[in-house]
């Protein structure tokens, strides 16, 4: 594709105006790193449309961030998300799926059913907001999904989480030519610092973070902000689809 696109110029360089006249719906936008994106995108001067499940946690980041929408409600209703983004007026530039969360259920302990939901649940909300797009992500733009690292590295309990982590960026190959020349790329996140962490690992969660201090090679812990910035590369940058992005301050370096 010739001309400017997905906020670039001619050879897909990002423009010195970041977001600015554009538009960045955020599925799963009240917290962690769904709403630290619509922070930057916002401050990059993009209109936001936030979704999330939670509608008081949607509340306050609506009073934050002063977006162009809101919507309340479970990602993973499919039939629902895709009218929903739909029935947006005009297109949108970018659109983030950050819902949903990881399953460490041991085999002995696993429920098909939620088994099944959790993976095929997943995929489906994913294959939704692709097919949606069509017509209404302006060429150029971009679909942007958020994965994870931990599943690549067969653990008990893992079983779920690894197929997602396997799945996922064959997902991402496949859609970006699918809706082509709208943009489709994967952020593989490790450990990253958000409620979601503190919720899953309760009183371990300070453990797991002077762990990672101590052996990660950026010493530090990755946040919610690190993961953010490249969002908005991805969504800046019109040369990239396709692609999976790791983000885990060197934790596939480690030896454990």
């Amino acid at each position: 594709m010739t001309g400017a696109g997905a906020g670039g110029t001619p050879g897909g360089l990002a423009t010195p105006g970041g977001l600015a006249g554009q538009t960045v719906v955020v599925v799963g936008g009240s917290a962690g790193i769904g709403l630290e994106t619509a922070r930057q995108a916002r401050a990059a001067g993009a209109e936001l449309v936030l979704v999330a499940r939670d509608a008081e946690r949607l509340r306050r980041a609506a009073d934050e961030l002063d977006p162009r929408g809101t919507a309340a409600f479970d990602a993973r209703d499919t039939a629902r998300l895709e009218r929903f983004l739909g029935e947006l007026p005009g297109q949108v530039d970018h659109v983030m799926v950050t819902a949903g969360s990881p399953s460490y259920t041991p085999l002995a302990e696993l429920d098909l059913t939620d088994a099944g939901r959790d993976f095929g649940g997943r995929v489906a909300m994913l294959l939704a907001v692709a097919r949606a797009s069509r017509g209404k992500v302006r060429a150029g733009g971009t679909l942007l999904f958020i994965g994870g690292t931990g599943g690549r590295r067969p653990a008990a309990g893992m079983a779920v989480t690894g197929a997602l982590t396997a799945a996922l960026p064959a997902l991402t190959a496949n859609l970006a030519l699918e809706v082509a020349p709208v943009r489709v790329n994967l952020i593989a996140a490790g450990f990253v610092d958000t409620p979601l962490s503190a919720s899953l690992l309760g009183d371990r969660l300070e453990a797991r973070r002077e762990e990672l201090r101590r052996t990660l090679p950026i010493g530090r812990v990755v946040g919610p902000a690190d993961v953010a910035a490249l969002a908005l590369h991805l969504m800046t940058n019109g040369a990239v689809t396709g692609a999976t992005y790791d983000i885990d301050g060197g934790q596939h370096l480690v030896t454990h």
